[in-house]
């Protein structure tokens, strides 16, 4: 039985959808491949932890100019050339390993492996949901948006408090939160695809900016569990 157009059409859009979000966790992979890499490196490198852990000026400067790279990319990436934007996304990639190495030296690397593995799956089923489901994640967006301005600022506000259980509600809420934003942000991406532009630099650059925001989805949720679920050296 011949498919009508109609039916033809949706089939071609579902496929080039499905081809647009292979390349963006391809990005992501990429992206979190190169910070286990350098963390790992760095952590392992005792005159490196030295240099940039002996020394606040550089662990700040490090710090702001990583939080620098992301709101440039994240804010002006279609603007940008592919190159530059390639380079900026593994450049960030890389300086988050280098402050990231920070956790291979507080925590045993069996307990870093669990929680790996377990935000994965995490994240895995969380992004599977928001690609296939057909409920409309767009009430969630203020939502999560409000409660991550929430916990940043309570971060903020605990660092002069020091205050354990502060900590802990923080570091709760923070699972719900970027568990929720990984299935927001999955359909995002894939409803924010321009159809029709397959193999272009604006599709590349699309890919890369969401690749981004699943990128800080898994690193800030791995950082939630970890602080659950990780083992002190």
């Amino acid at each position: 039985m011949q498919s009508s157009p109609m039916t033809a059409r949706v089939d071609d859009i579902a496929a080039e959808q499905q081809r647009f979000m292979v390349r963006v966790y391809n990005w992501m992979t990429t992206g979190l491949g190169i910070t286990g890499m350098v963390a790992y490196t760095v952590a392992d490198t005792p005159s490196l932890t030295e240099v940039i852990f002996g020394n606040p000026v550089i662990s700040i400067g490090l710090i702001i100019a990583q939080i620098g790279l992301v709101f440039w990319l994240a804010s002006r990436v279609m603007q940008m050339s592919v190159q530059q934007a390639t380079g900026i996304f593994l450049l960030y990639a890389a300086l988050t390993g280098v402050t990231f190495s920070a956790v291979f030296l507080t925590y045993t690397a069996s307990s870093i492996t669990s929680t790996f593995l377990v935000t994965a799956g995490t994240f895995g089923a969380m992004s599977f949901y928001g690609y296939t489901t057909k409920k409309d994640l767009t009430s969630w967006g203020s939502f999560l948006f409000m409660g991550l301005m929430g916990i940043i600022i309570a971060s903020l506000v605990n660092m002069f408090l020091q205050s354990e259980a502060m900590s802990w509600v923080i570091t709760y809420a923070g699972v719900l939160i970027f568990v929720g934003l990984t299935a927001y942000d999955t359909q995002k991406i894939k409803e924010m695809n321009i159809l029709g532009n397959e193999g272009t630099d604006e599709d590349t650059k699309e890919a890369i900016r969401g690749a981004l925001s699943l990128y800080l989805d898994f690193i800030n949720l791995f950082l939630m569990l970890l602080r659950i679920m990780g083992d002190r050296r």
